[in-house]
């Protein structure tokens, strides 16, 4: 009785931080429209628009599904004008094809941080769409 105590305690200890953590503010999908599978491997970039250009926050890599759960930083997010740039042009050439777009720009304004920011991406050689998602 003791050690199954002993055991719950420890269980309940260990799940408390992963009950308080925030979901990330921003994170991205990457669709292959050509394969209608996950685009694995894509570097992406976050970046902030200052008055003298654009300041790097964060960059990450598509996992196996396509995605990046949590591009933001840890740092507090701020109301303003953000874009990802997903690098397309590496990712076709590492499967040995062209691509049209070498880098993918996605520009997009936060102005509430409490909520979460998706951008996901579907993607071919030479075209793309994006949208808000959820």
């Amino acid at each position: 009785m003791k050690k199954n105590l002993i055991f719950t305690a420890l269980v309940m200890a260990l799940s408390l931080p992963a009950l308080g953590q925030a979901k990330n503010l921003l994170s991205v999908h990457i669709l292959n429209q050509q394969t209608g599978k996950p685009a694995s491997g894509v570097e992406v970039t976050l970046e902030q628009k200052q008055s003298d250009g654009w300041k790097k926050l964060n960059a990450a890599t598509t996992d196996q599904e396509g995605r990046i759960p949590a591009l933001w930083p840890a740092q507090p997010a701020a109301a303003g004008d953000y874009r990802v740039v997903f690098q397309t042009g590496k990712y076709f050439s590492a499967q040995h094809m062209e691509s049209f777009f070498p880098e993918i720009p996605v520009e997009f304004h936060i102005t509430n941080t409490g909520e979460h920011y998706h951008v996901p991406l579907l993607l071919s050689q030479y075209g793309y769409s994006t949208y808000r998602g959820s």
